[in-house]
């Protein structure tokens, strides 16, 4: 009879190799990933509208600050969704 309160090892890795959203359920994985698309799309027009439209030195800062804030927040969403891919 085995021990009940044993603990195998491959139990860890098996988890470790699914990615780091992998306690998330795969329909709010792909919602995050809807979400990372989201912020990429609306960080590109973003910009661009700032780049035509904008010619306040402060505030093209701050709006360009932000827009590439979630250009990077997206890409790093982006990045965990693919890390999470089942194989």
């Amino acid at each position: 009879m085995q021990n009940p309160f044993a603990m195998d090892a491959s139990m860890f890795v098996l988890s470790s190799v699914r990615g780091p959203l992998a306690s998330l359920h795969a329909l709010d994985v792909m919602w995050v990933s809807f979400y990372s698309i989201g912020l990429l799309i609306v960080s590109v027009l973003l910009i661009t509208a700032i780049r035509k439209w904008v010619n306040n030195v402060f505030l093209s800062f701050i709006l360009k600050f932000f827009a590439y804030t979630m250009l990077a927040l997206g890409s790093f969403l982006m990045v965990l969704v693919v890390a999470t891919w089942p194989s």
